[in-house]
């Protein structure tokens, strides 16, 4: 099977950058923990909420790099020894990177009940068509 590029095809010039966001997308993690939520609030906003039951605030670290969102979960182990009859949540370290769109920036996240909300605000709306002028000279 042979990689499909944006940027070798005649009519997508300037689509680079988009092959770098698939290639980093497919890269992504996929294991499925934590589960996570991706809600649309309106035209503009969304809302991206993780399952981290277990972790404190100062264990999570959210960093916007690019187009890309970065949510790590890194518990810090206690000492003690337990033995666990059943041991049926996870409470391991994590990554999950999402890829955001041009535009989309991280407006606030909140930790509540064990679910981390991240809040995502579209600041520059997809631009509306426009007449481009031709000049001479």
């Amino acid at each position: 099977m042979s990689k499909v590029s944006f940027s070798a095809h005649p009519f997508f010039v300037g689509f680079e950058q988009l092959d770098r966001l698939l290639e980093r997308s497919a890269k992504s993690s996929s294991d499925g923990y934590p589960p996570f939520n991706i809600e649309q609030r309106s035209e503009h906003a969304y809302r991206i909420t993780l399952a981290v039951a277990g972790f404190s605030l100062d264990e999570l670290h959210i960093v916007q790099e690019d187009r890309q969102l970065l949510v790590r979960g890194k518990n810090e182990e206690s000492n003690e020894t337990r033995a666990f009859l059943h041991r049926g949540i996870a409470n391991r370290q994590f990554q999950r990177s999402f890829v955001l769109a041009d535009g989309v920036d991280v407006v606030s996240a909140e930790l509540i009940n064990g679910l981390l909300n991240i809040d995502l605000e579209q600041t520059r709306p997809d631009a509306v068509a426009r007449k481009i002028e031709i000049t001479s000279k």
